[in-house]
């Protein structure tokens, strides 16, 4: 690990067993995050980026998942050694999680305050709870809520989508933890109160230095927050990049379409693009590219071999999952293309 680097993934494999058998949900991936940093994972649903996040966290439901290889340090501690026990310790205090429903995640039952104050003492087991309360005030001014003393005795459903994320938010950030996931933390949100979240986790990492990874399938998202992105797709990482990099020079196929995808209020077009055909079930594919079946470029090569991760050589920390490479790229082929 470089000085730098807060986490690191190397070679994770996350396997359910089911009645049909194994399936590698996640496959052989490796990937860090650097101190300080907002890392964004992106794909289509089914793609494995909620499960990768939920590997990290040691929360995979088992059974039937199960993290079968690689290791995940943070910090150098490898998490993937640790017990259910000591995970328990890490969670919250050095890595915490924003999970995408917030009134799924908030207990029905329990004042605001009351689960704020118990996030806390879980850590901090010599904080009196008033000591506890006043902390858990701060967090909740320092992530925007207004009236926060008064908020500690609502319950959540006395909130709106978006204070509850906020709740969230501040809930994740108690116990000022070095890496905070965010699992689609915008999705069930209107436009406004999406900007105001990604805004508020911005600040957020340039006041704290935490480190954020952010898992999400919306591109609009990655452009304004992240300074790099993974793109993962059918359980694999099939490109990595830096954001301007990835926006202005995609070379997977994959990315090239998903790019494609997004609206774009400059180009009056008669209709959007899309990505034909769906993610593949996990497992379903063991040989060739897992998005040949979809992609315009497929040669005969794709479907019976598997491609590496190929350091694109125009650009630094740019790799791509795809054979285009070794014909000079995704806009080589397309110029070669265009002039026959």
């Amino acid at each position: 690990m470089g000085k730098r680097t807060l986490l690191e993934v190397k070679d994770l494999e996350t396997t359910f067993f089911t009645d049909e058998g194994a399936i590698p949900a996640v496959d052989h991936i490796s990937f860090h995050v650097n101190r300080g940093e907002i890392l964004a994972i992106v794909g289509e649903s089914g793609c494995g980026k909620s499960v990768t996040s939920l590997s990290i966290m040691g929360l995979v439901p088992s059974p039937p998942g199960k993290i079968t290889s690689g290791q995940i340090l943070l910090d150098g501690q490898d998490l993937t050694s640790l017990s259910e026990k000591e995970m328990r310790k890490v969670r919250g205090r050095d890595v915490a999680m924003i999970f995408q429903e917030p009134m799924t995640s908030l207990n029905p039952l329990y004042t605001i305050g009351n689960q704020l104050v118990e996030a806390i003492r879980i850590h901090n087991k010599d904080w009196k709870k008033k000591q506890a309360k006043s902390r858990a005030i701060e967090m909740m001014k320092l992530v925007g809520l207004p009236r926060a003393e008064e908020l500690m005795n609502n319950y959540p459903h006395q909130l709106s989508g978006g204070m509850r994320q906020r709740v969230m938010i501040a809930m994740a950030l108690l116990c000022s933890p070095k890496l905070l996931i965010a699992d689609e933390p915008t999705t069930a949100l209107d436009v406004t109160i999406q900007a105001q979240i990604l805004k508020l986790m911005k600040e957020l990492n340039e006041q704290l230095n935490t480190a954020v990874l952010l898992i999400t399938h919306d591109l609009g998202v990655v452009a304004e927050t992240c300074e790099r992105v993974i793109v993962m797709y059918a359980g694999q990482i099939v490109e990595e990049a830096p954001v301007h990099e990835i926006f202005k020079n995609p070379q997977h196929p994959y990315t090239f379409g998903l790019i494609q995808s997004v609206p774009d209020m400059r180009y009056k077009k008669s209709s959007l693009y899309s990505i034909p055909g769906n993610v593949p079930k996990p497992g379903s594919i063991t040989v060739g590219c897992r998005f040949a079946s979809r992609c315009e470029f497929v040669t005969d090569r794709c479907t019976s071999e598997n491609p590496p991760l190929y350091e694109v050589e125009s650009a630094q920390q740019h790799r791509s999952r795809c054979f285009l490479q070794e014909a000079g790229g995704i806009k080589n082929v397309q110029r070669v293309a265009e002039s026959r």
